[in-house]
């Protein structure tokens, strides 16, 4: 998911959902990172379930995170998964702020979402994703979601968001179920999307080599 405004960096930071007193502009992980390709839509592996986390504890699976977020950052998102970094794998990271104020940073594997009980509130907010790279659209999500999962030690995991933050963990779930947030809009605003992403991508992709650049990554690929 695109970052719609930089997350603030203040006290109010949770991480993996606990609250922290300090905490830096860049997630810890992203300094062992490597940025990786990020995968466009139409890419098969964007639009199809990912497999679930059966392995805890390795250090693929650290290594994987540590990517996930530099890629994220270079790419200036709020949230990535890891089919948007051709990893076949229900597994996404995010660094994003929500309507209050409160940075959310963390990651989460196997994901699943609560269903709401009563009436759901939808907020009608723009929407982007770094899989569909330039153009953003107005789209209803729930106020509020409560995503269950694991971190990467195994260990349960419960995440709450409301306003933008509950859109990007709705975003990311819905990555790993094979489905982008153009898949939500009607064919005609899903035409009108791609058609300025087609005009604008290449720009945006070097916009992420100069940042790659800019931050001394390694990197294998910022492109699409």
């Amino acid at each position: 998911m695109s970052k719609l405004q930089p997350a603030t960096v203040d006290h109010r930071v949770r991480v993996q959902g606990q609250p922290v007193d300090d905490y830096p502009e860049f997630a810890p992980e992203s300094k062992r990172g490597r940025v990786l390709r990020v995968t466009v839509v139409g890419e098969d592996i964007l639009h199809r379930p990912c497999k679930e986390a059966v392995e805890f504890g390795t250090p693929e699976l650290s290594q994987l995170i540590d990517d996930m977020f530099l890629t994220m950052y270079v790419a200036e998102g709020a949230g990535l998964a890891a089919n948007q970094v051709d990893v076949d794998l229900r597994l996404f990271v995010y660094d994003c702020g929500d309507d209050d104020g409160v940075r959310h940073v963390g990651h989460i594997l196997n994901p699943v979402i609560d269903d709401p009980a009563g009436r759901r509130r939808l907020l009608e907010a723009g929407e982007g994703c770094l899989s569909v790279p330039g153009p953003r659209h107005d789209l209803g999500r729930e106020e509020r979601t409560v995503v269950r999962g694991f971190d990467k030690d195994g260990n349960p995991l419960v995440i709450e968001g409301t306003g933008y933050f509950a859109r990007c963990l709705q975003h990311e779930t819905d990555h790993l179920n094979g489905m982008l947030y153009i898949d939500r809009l009607s064919k005609r605003q899903r035409r009108s999307v791609l058609q300025e992403m087609a005009e604008v991508k290449e720009g945006v992709f070097a916009e992420r080599r100069t940042r790659a650049e800019a931050m001394g990554a390694e990197h294998l690929s910022v492109g699409g």
